[in-house]
């Protein structure tokens, strides 16, 4: 992998086995974690829920069938100098209620040349703490990615080291159930070699609660789009320019039960009437940095956004048959940050 570096969002380097892993991301969060993470409405309304039956099952699913990832949660609860089971239900954030303070949008751009875009949308309180990261974990596949303070990575976007590309959006489901914390799936991702092997992980796999992922890499086709719930899982191949939100879309799972945002809800009609009008090509970032719905725009910075989200990131993948590249911005119209390359034999 390839890595250019410019300045601003820092770019963090980690080695190790999984407890130290999670014990040196600890360590970079915890000082916003404990200045303003553990003091919000949404740290207090999921700790209250971490001696629930449903949290308790979780953390044994996750020890027994992710036990790297389990140390790996230990590590960051080590690091952040706080509770084991605090930081793991913060980790379930999603998977009890429909509260998770998370947000994003996903571009996807079929064609020779394939794009993934996407916006990172969250908590601007957590800012200071927030880093793209550059992981090799004993055991796992090597990966960078966006990481936000007291948070396992892989709920985000992320590139791992066999060229595999992601970009998550939160989905507020109201038909949450007992099974894997939906943040540890994503995590599980970015240790797949291929996007047919996370698929299959996805859709066999017991989970608690709802997500969209897309997934890209060279030698693939198309791009992935799967929305999974606690009861259903759909993926479709995406065949046409198409925008996701933070509500579910697909013709198996739209039907189901689900808190839509009046933030999402634009952001998915505004996408889809950019994308109609054919105005932006296949360039994402005409999307991705739109305003013209001052209200609830695509591109979110306003300190009274009514989710309480901004965009703290947006990064471009662009995908050939045998590479991968992106670009990592931290604001609108500037420079990226951050560019990535991930080369692949088209023999392997």
């Amino acid at each position: 992998m390839s890595i250019e570096v410019s300045s601003s969002l820092p770019l963090v380097e980690i080695d190790g086995s999984p407890f130290e892993v999670g014990v040196a991301l600890g360590r970079h969060g915890r000082d916003i974690v404990h200045r303003h993470l553990i003091r919000t409405h949404g740290w207090a309304s999921v700790i209250a829920f971490a001696g629930h039956e449903r949290i308790v099952a979780a953390r044994a699913l996750v020890e027994a069938h992710f036990p790297r990832y389990f140390e790996e949660l230990h590590g960051l609860a080590k690091g952040l100098e706080l509770p084991f089971d605090e930081v793991f239900a913060w980790n379930c954030r999603g998977d009890i209620r429909a509260i998770a303070p998370d947000g994003c949008t996903t571009v996807m751009l079929p064609g020779q040349r394939l794009t993934l875009a996407h916006n990172e949308d969250g908590d601007p309180g957590l800012r200071p703490g927030c880093a793209i990261v550059r992981i090799a974990s004993a055991g796992g596949r090597a990966f960078f990615g966006f990481v936000y303070p007291g948070s396992l990575p892989g709920h985000t976007f992320a590139l791992n080291d066999a060229g595999l590309a992601m970009a998550v959006n939160n989905i507020r489901s109201r038909q949450t159930g007992p099974g894997m914390p939906r943040m540890v799936l994503c995590r599980a991702v970015l240790d797949c070699g291929t996007v047919r092997e996370a698929l299959d992980m996805l859709r066999s796999s017991q989970r608690a609660a709802a997500f969209h992922i897309s997934l890209a890499q060279p030698g693939n086709r198309g791009i992935a789009s799967v929305e999974f719930t606690h009861s259903a899982c759909s993926i479709r191949q995406v065949d046409a320019p198409e925008v996701h939100a933070n509500h579910l879309i697909h013709d198996g799972t739209r039907e189901e039960r689900q808190r839509v945002t009046a933030s999402s809800r634009s952001r998915q009609e505004r996408g889809e009437e950019i994308l109609a009008g054919g105005v932006t090509g296949v360039e994402p970032l005409a999307v991705l940095w739109d305003r013209q719905r001052t209200a609830l725009p695509m591109y979110r910075e306003q300190p009274d956004d009514p989710d309480g989200e901004n965009t703290l990131a947006t990064a471009v993948f662009r995908v050939d048959m045998d590479r991968i590249a992106c670009e990592i911005y931290d604001r609108a119209h500037a420079a990226p940050l951050f560019r990535f390359e991930e080369r692949r034999s088209l023999l392997d």
